[in-house]
């Protein structure tokens, strides 16, 4: 189980930087996003991230439904996800600023509820 949750670990912040990069790479316009590698890559290790958090609440036995701090995450992951999507389709600067904005936000939350597992972790 320790494995598993140091390999969630790291995955989250591995997600964290290759978004960070692919939303500069958004911002900039560069060609280098349309490569095939930085498209799926991503995909890849958000899917195991989610394996990886799916596979410690089995093996711990603990809910959403239960913990608030688990649905929080969850939450935080949607926002993150639509967040992202707005980095990396809008049309405007403006627009992929917010989304960046936004899902690095989410992601902190996400963070720090991980850290504390307190629904308002700053409180």
């Amino acid at each position: 189980m320790l494995l598993i949750k140091h390999l969630h670990v790291l995955l989250a912040f591995i997600t964290l930087a290759s978004f960070v990069a692919r939303a500069l790479l958004a911002m900039a316009d560069s060609p280098l996003r349309q490569r095939k590698w930085v498209r799926i890559a991503p995909h890849i290790i958000d899917t195991l991230l989610l394996a990886c958090g799916i596979t410690l609440a089995v093996q711990m036995a603990i809910s959403p439904l239960v913990h608030g701090w688990l649905m929080a995450k969850i939450i935080g992951l949607l926002a993150y996800i639509g967040f992202g999507v707005l980095a990396m389709r809008a049309t405007t600067r403006g627009l992929r600023l917010i989304g960046f904005v936004g899902a690095v936000g989410s992601v902190s939350y996400i963070f720090a509820v991980a850290y504390s597992k307190q629904v308002l972790p700053w409180v």
